[in-house]
C-alpha cells in the first residue's frame, strides 16, 4: 500500500491558531483548501515541505499503513479514549536547529507520554521502512540511540530525542531568519498575545493520512481524549 498515516497533534478548528498557522503554510489540513499566504519575502518556497504536511506536531510519526485504515482508526480511536486531556503550555515562535517552529514555553510531562503512547499503541500497523528510507534517514548520522530507535520504531527522533514542535519553515539561513523570524513573530502575536501566551487543552489528536507519494497530507479524523 502507498497510503500513509500519521497520529499528530493538531489546533481545534475553532482555536484561532489554526487559521493563523493554516495561513502562514497557505494550506489548511481540515480542507485541503489552498490559502493566501502572508506578504513575506519568499515565504511559498520556504514553507513548501510544511505545507505538504498540514500544521502539525507530530505524536506517531508518518507510516504506510500495513493493516488497513479501519483497524488504525480502531486502535488510534481507543488510544484517544484512554488518554486523559491535558493542558498545552502556552507557545511560541522558536529556533530548532534552524527551522522555526511553534514550541511549548514551559516542560510538558504529558506531551512526552502522549508521544511515547502513541508510537507504541500503533506500531502494529506500521509497515517496516524500505531500504531507500533507511538509508535517507542514516544521511543525518544517527547516534547510537536514534539507530536504535531507527530500527524498533521506523523513526529515530523518539524517547530522549523527541521534540514537540509545529513546523513553520525549512532551515533557514542566518540570513533569511533575520526576516522571516520576526514576521512570523508578528503573524502569530494575536493568537498567542505574545509575553503572556496563554495555555491550550489537549482534547483530541489528529489521524491524517496522505493518499500516495508527494500528495498532501489531509486530517481524516479528529479523535476525542477521553482519559
Amino acid at each position: 500500500m502507498t497510503m500513509r498515516a500519521a497520529l499528530y497533534w493538531a489546533p481545534e478548528v475553532d482555536d484561532p491558531l489554526h487559521a493563523a498557522g493554516s495561513a502562514w503554510l497557505g494550506r489548511d489540513a481540515e480542507t485541503g483548501a489552498t490559502l493566501t499566504q502572508p506578504p513575506v519575502p519568499d515565504l511559498p518556497a520556504l514553507t513548501a515541505d510544511a505545507r505538504g504536511y498540514g500544521l502539525h506536531a507530530t505524536l506517531k510519526p508518518p507510516f504506510r499503513i500495513a493493516t488497513s485504515y479501519a483497524a488504525l482508526r480502531e486502535d488510534a480511536a481507543a488510544f484517544a479514549a484512554r488518554t486523559a486531556p491535558f493542558d498545552l503550555p502556552p507557545l511560541a515562535v522558536m529556533d530548532l536547529k534552524g527551522f522555526l517552529a511553534l514550541r511549548e514555553t514551559a516542560p510538558c510531562p504529558a506531551l512526552r507520554a502522549l508521544t511515547d503512547g502513541a508510537v507504541a499503541a500503533l506500531d502494529a500497523h506500521r509497515a517496516p521502512p524500505t531500504e531507500q528510507e533507511l538509508a535517507r534517514r542514516r544521511k543525518a548520522n544517527l547516534s547510537p540511540r536514534q539507530e536504535a530507535m531507527l530500527a524498533r520504531w521506523g523513526y529515530p527522533y523518539l524517547e530522549e530525542d523527541w521534540q514537540f514542535h509545529v513546523t513553520l519553515t525549512r532551515r533557514l539561513t542566518p540570513e533569511e531568519a533575520a526576516w522571516v523570524r520576526p514576521a512570523a513573530e508578528a503573524h502569530f502575536a494575536s493568537v498567542f498575545e505574545m509575553g503572556t501566551g496563554r495555555a491550550r487543552r489537549v482534547r483530541e489528536v489528529c489521524l491524517f493520512t496522505q493518499a500516495g507519494p508527494g500528495a498532501p497530507f489531509l486530517i481524516a479524523e479528529r479523535l476525542a481524549l477521553g482519559g
